[in-house]
């Protein structure tokens, strides 16, 4: 689910809380990353998995990225490797950052730290924006495919569908903790049964190097209209269609205040038709069943959200920690209206709808 998106220091919050700058000042003097840095400054904390800071720089500034916790589940030396792998690899499309350093964990940063290219640009605008995400997310698409041996350490099944398959599965088991009415619950069985076992044997079904948290949100439109997408935690060799469902899904496109839009068939679709025109993939039908089943995956997401956040938090946990307290009061707020809005049954039959639309229009061009 979403993350925090860079942004320019003049839309910080505010001072940096002393105990976590002379931790990152500690850091980036360890490992001689503080020549050129003049000044910390906050960023707002509107994501469940990092602490952002600008890093002012006599030169191009820096962004670090200091986890909270590891939403791959992974310990800090290995969750710091697999986001240091998706930056580099990502970068090679041109619309992700550089990855410039590594913080490794330590006494004053336990999970450590990634420093970035600070990217200056404005949020996305629905639908407005919607071309230049696509032709974003078709430079990732389009990346050369490393021989198998190569892909680790991302993620890179033998059959991406299957594992979508399984990982859908497993978030569910948190459907009946997370007080659902007997109607929601059953909607989100039929639609959990309604995935195909396999998909065609086609290009559209071919792994490629994806972003696999591709909505709006954590995308930024440069000056000169560019879109760079700069939360780069859960890359792997995926299905490239989980990330245009990601880009375009309801439960994406209205999770993030900033870039808010409830999308129309005419602009849903015109995404789609530059995306396959950009990279030669037509197969609509891969494309819908993988539309499907990240919008299963983030609603098993929201269930797992609520069952587990209101737990306390683990001084000990090494890995995936959706306890409360790691972030701030209004965005723990904002994440549980967007889940309990999302797992709500008027929203399923409105996302339900749109399958519908937008499969209808793909078909007839094809």
């Amino acid at each position: 689910m979403p993350q925090t998106r860079q942004a320019a220091p003049g839309q910080d919050p505010g001072a940096l809380d002393p105990a976590l700058a002379e931790a990152l000042t500690r850091a980036l003097a360890e490992t001689g990353h503080d020549r050129g840095v003049s000044a910390l400054r906050a960023m707002a904390d509107t994501g469940l998995a990092h602490h952002h800071v600008w890093l002012a720089r006599d030169g191009d500034d820096w962004v670090a990225r200091l986890p909270k916790q590891s939403q791959m589940d992974l310990p800090p030396r290995e969750n710091l490797a697999y986001q240091a792998a998706c930056f580099a690899r990502a970068a090679a499309g041109g619309h992700a950052p550089a990855l410039h350093g590594v913080l490794p964990p330590s006494a004053a940063l336990p999970r450590g730290g990634l420093l970035v290219e600070a990217v200056r640009g404005r949020p996305a605008r629905l639908p407005k924006d919607l071309p230049a995400i696509a032709e974003a997310l078709a430079a990732l698409h389009t990346l050369p495919l490393p021989v198998p041996a190569a892909r680790a350490p991302l993620l890179a099944p033998a059959d991406p569908w299957r594992a979508m398959r399984d990982e859908v599965a497993d978030q569910a088991e948190h459907l009946d903790d997370a007080g659902l009415s007997p109607e929601v619950l059953t909607t989100l069985h039929e639609e959990l049964a309604s995935l195909p076992a396999r998909l065609g044997d086609d290009a559209t079904a071919e792994p490629r190097l994806i972003s696999f948290d591709a909505h709006p949100g954590n995308f930024l439109i440069r000056d000169d209209g560019r879109a760079v997408l700069v939360d780069l935690e859960k890359c792997r060799y995926g299905l490239s269609g989980f990330d245009l469902a990601h880009a375009s899904l309801y439960t994406s496109t209205t999770w993030d205040p900033a870039s808010h839009a409830v999308l129309a068939l005419p602009a849903l679709a015109d995404f789609h038709r530059r995306w396959m025109a950009r990279t030669g993939r037509h197969s609509v039908d891969t494309l819908l069943a993988c539309r499907r089943a990240m919008w299963l995956w983030s609603l098993t997401w929201c269930a797992k959200w609520r069952a587990r956040q209101s737990r306390a938090r683990d001084a000990q946990a090494r890995g995936e920690d959706w306890s409360a307290e790691l972030s701030d009061a209004a965005l723990i707020a904002h994440v549980r209206d967007r889940v309990d809005h999302y797992l709500s049954l008027p929203t399923l039959d409105h996302v339900r709808r749109e399958f519908d639309a937008l499969a209808h229009a793909l078909h007839k061009d094809a």
